[in-house]
């Protein structure tokens, strides 16, 4: 092991000495903004060549972490979490360097008590617990908790090389604990671990991993002689992810995030669930943190155009900023159907925090809510205001909520649930009028069949429209829906502008053949870590699998997979919303997966798909025996993918 280090101290000595002799084309000038019609500065690459050295992990010595592959023309550090950046210091072989960053080792269990494929949390000491895997005769140790929700690891999904969060299908690496797939943002700690002579499996930790469940991947900062500039538009899930992906993939340059709300990026699933918690407690990231990675966020500012001949984006700032690469995130904004009365003050969608603040604002004890449409978001609005107000009322066009999603017969039992919970479920209707009293207050409203019913707030969850109008003209083809076809690696029909989000009609993982325009906050995240990385120079394909959840009246559900189905075969007992729903096509196949109290099924599904597997109805069909399929996650993957 001293060998081994030595020749990397004397590698990155190397490295570090070459760098120093490329010379730059010229001193680096700031990356231009100016108001029209100031004049457009052009810019110059340097053109030096990227020395790339190995990367420091804290669980496997000297491995880089990315599974794509490098540009050697790339202004960026070694792919992965780890970056070595050339500093002798960090690279140290002083053994005792090491002691001091590390615990001492601990024993968690015997070598014995673990078997391949098996996944177990074992107590590091009485604040932490660790995760244990072995695969493939290598045992690997890591958090146990998903950084997202805090999900328990050990009760996920394994697959080959990664584990999966058994609530909402977060991806980690087994040898890195590097996030790959969402939601979430952050990804495991990953310790070292070794078996001793006693054949005791020992793990030791960096100290500040401690107290700690998730990890930052490391990140640079911007480089003054990099005159680059990128712009991610969109503060969303997608955005946020893309902008902080592209600094941890190396890149130097100027990095701006422009979102169009007053907010920092924040989780926005949150929003229908719980309308009362605090912008503070949703924002992915403190102001500090974008500071700290030289990501300029502007507030507040929208994009108003953009030219893609000039490489310019247009801003409703009055900015016009030159760009090397974009990614275009802007998601959708609610929809609010014509109706007579539809812009009474009362009268509100509900996708934003501010949509959330305003119908606090608006309800009282005595309130009469009517919720339009039997949409997640309207009833996931709908459940959290029954306990607040006088009543609730959800009106909805189908016979049974959520039919598009689950079918009828969950649907059934979803309808169920609400009444059980004293909402008014009015099914089969509409609403036709929006009706003022005297004092041009809403009052109520009036629905198909002529009837009326109170009303003091009115929520519409009826669609939503793509915030894609700046495309227009842009040489960015544009679908009739406003969605923006997209390559396997997000880009666009035009040359370094990238798309991803709910404006993406994309490719999945699965048997979907076509592209397909899905709004998950799942695949917006990853979308956004993929264009990041193909923006950076690297290769990476978009290979995600839809996973979307929702949490009613302390019930999850979730569901995977994406296609026509032509039967739904039900494990268990929907009564008891203990079940698992298996979406069969006409080709005999498993499209998709749904189910509620039956953690990690979906997840396993999932992971299933993304091995490039499928899951047929004959091994389905045996009732005593039809989980099997999940032994096929431990199989060898495809050769042909």
């Amino acid at each position: 092991m001293i060998v081994i280090r030595n020749m990397l101290k004397l590698n990155c000595r190397l490295a570090c000495t070459l760098c120093k002799q490329i010379p730059h084309a010229r001193l680096a000038k700031s990356h231009n903004i100016r108001q029209l019609p100031d004049v457009i500065f052009r810019r110059k690459y340097s053109n030096y060549q990227q020395i790339h050295t190995m990367g420091s992990t804290l669980c496997k010595e000297y491995k880089t972490t990315g599974k794509v592959t490098p540009n050697p023309d790339q202004n960026s550090g070694a792919v992965g979490s780890y970056q070595s950046k050339c500093d002798i210091k960090s690279m140290s072989t002083d053994v005792t360097d090491t002691d001091v960053e590390y615990t001492e080792p601990v024993a968690v269990c015997k070598a014995t008590e673990i078997q391949e494929n098996e996944m177990k949390q074992l107590e590091f000491n009485e604040d932490t617990n660790v995760l244990l895997v072995k695969q493939n005769g290598r045992l690997h140790a890591l958090g146990n908790k998903c950084t997202h929700y805090g999900a328990p690891m050990h009760t996920g999904g394994l697959g080959v090389g990664r584990i999966r969060c058994p609530w909402h299908g977060a991806c980690f690496s087994l040898e890195t604990g590097d996030i790959e797939d969402f939601p979430g943002l952050d990804s495991l700690p990953c310790y070292k671990v070794d078996v001793s002579a006693e054949g005791d499996v020992m793990v030791r930790m960096k100290r500040t991993d401690l107290d700690k469940s998730k990890r930052l991947k490391d990140m640079v900062k911007r480089q003054p002689q990099d005159e680059r500039c990128y712009i991610v538009v969109g503060g969303g899930p997608s955005g946020a992810v893309c902008a902080e992906t592209l600094r941890q993939e190396g890149y130097t340059g100027r990095l701006i995030l422009v979102c169009r709300e007053p907010y920092l990026p924040y989780d926005r699933v949150k929003v229908s669930k719980a309308l009362s918690i605090g912008i503070e407690s949703l924002q992915f990231r403190d102001e500090q943190f974008y500071k700290d990675h030289d990501i300029e966020v502007w507030l507040g500012v929208s994009a108003d155009k953009l030219a893609t001949a000039q490489k310019e984006l247009h801003c409703s700032n009055g900015y016009v900023v030159k760009y090397d690469k974009i990614y275009i995130a802007t998601g959708c904004s609610a929809y609010k159907p014509p109706i007579p009365g539809a812009d009474l003050e009362n009268v509100k969608t509900i996708r934003e925090y501010d949509d959330a603040r305003a119908i606090l604002d608006q309800i009282q004890p005595q309130s009469n809510v009517v919720c339009l449409g039997s949409s997640f978001i309207a009833l996931e609005a709908a459940a959290f205001l029954v306990t607040k107000v006088a009543s609730v009322t959800v009106v909805g066009r189908e016979n049974v909520p959520l039919k598009a999603a689950f079918g009828e017969e969950i649907g059934a039992r979803v309808l169920k649930l609400y009444q059980d919970n004293s909402v008014n479920m009015i099914m089969q209707s509409g609403i036709t009028e929006i009706i003022a009293n005297d004092d041009g207050k809403l009052a109520q409203v009036e629905l198909v069949d002529g009837t009326t019913i109170p009303c003091d707030l009115l929520i519409m969850g009826t669609g939503s429209k793509m915030n894609t109008d700046f495309l227009a003209n842009s040489g960015v083809r544009l679908n009739k829906n406003g969605s923006v076809d997209v390559t396997d690696f997000l880009e666009t029909n035009v040359p370094d502008v990238y798309v991803g989000g709910d404006i993406a009609n994309a490719h999945i993982y699965g048997l979907a053949q076509s592209r397909v325009n899905i709004g998950h906050y799942q695949l917006a995240q990853y979308h956004g870590r993929i264009a990041a990385i193909n923006m950076c120079g690297s290769i990476k394909k978009s290979e995600a699998v839809p996973f979307f959840f929702t949490q009613i009246f302390g019930k999850g559900f979730r569901y995977a997979g994406h296609g026509s189905y032509k039967e739904i075969i039900i494990d268990g007992s929907l009564e008891e919303l203990q079940f698992v729903a298996y979406f069969v096509n006409h080709a005999d196949t498993v499209t998709a997966v749904a189910s509620c109290g039956r953690d990690p099924i979906v997840a396993q599904f999932a992971e299933l798909i993304s091995q490039g597997k499928c899951l047929g109805r004959n091994q389905i069909e045996d009732e005593a025996n039809r989980q099997a399929w999940i032994a096929k996650l431990k199989e060898p993957l495809p050769k042909i993918r």
